[in-house]
């Protein structure tokens, strides 16, 4: 995903702490300290790598480079950087772990509500068409570093 440009998303500096609900209908980049819930249904939210977030987060889009302890609810896609730190469940239509970050809890991965209709699983990803379904989660693989996933 990439990194918005200046002026096109509100941002949370490095001094500034949060305490309570945070909403909102543009993109957010935080890189101080959040406690409590995040929503922006239809927009990104950015937690930078000065960021400490102990929320419950809920996105279209979420980039995790910092700290963030609570679970993701992404709309399309959610992305953990080299640097990130995230303890919590991730219920996305995409995820990327990159190598290098630390990653405790359960991904859940949604079928896109783009295809209505069930095509024929193509060999090699029986597995993951059983798995959609059937409605249920995948299991997700991180080549290296210090995730785990249950």
């Amino acid at each position: 995903m990439e990194l918005p440009k200046t002026g096109e998303f509100a941002h949370i500096g490095k001094s500034v702490i949060i305490k309570g609900e945070l909403s909102g209908s543009e993109d957010l980049y935080v890189d101080g300290q959040v406690e409590g819930s995040i929503e922006l249904q239809g927009n990104r939210l950015i937690i930078g790598p000065h960021g400490q977030v102990r929320a419950n987060v809920s996105a279209k889009g979420v980039v995790v480079q910092g700290k963030l302890e609570g679970n993701i609810l992404a709309g399309e896609r959610a992305e953990l950087t080299q640097s990130a730190i995230a303890v919590g469940d991730i219920v996305a239509q995409r995820i990327a772990i990159e190598e290098g970050a630390y990653f405790k809890g359960k991904v859940d991965i949604q079928r896109s509500q783009a295809k209505p209709d069930v095509a024929k699983p193509v060999a090699g990803a029986a597995a993951a068409g059983a798995a959609a379904l059937t409605g249920g989660s995948l299991p997700v693989a991180v080549k290296s570093g210090t995730g785990e996933i249950k």
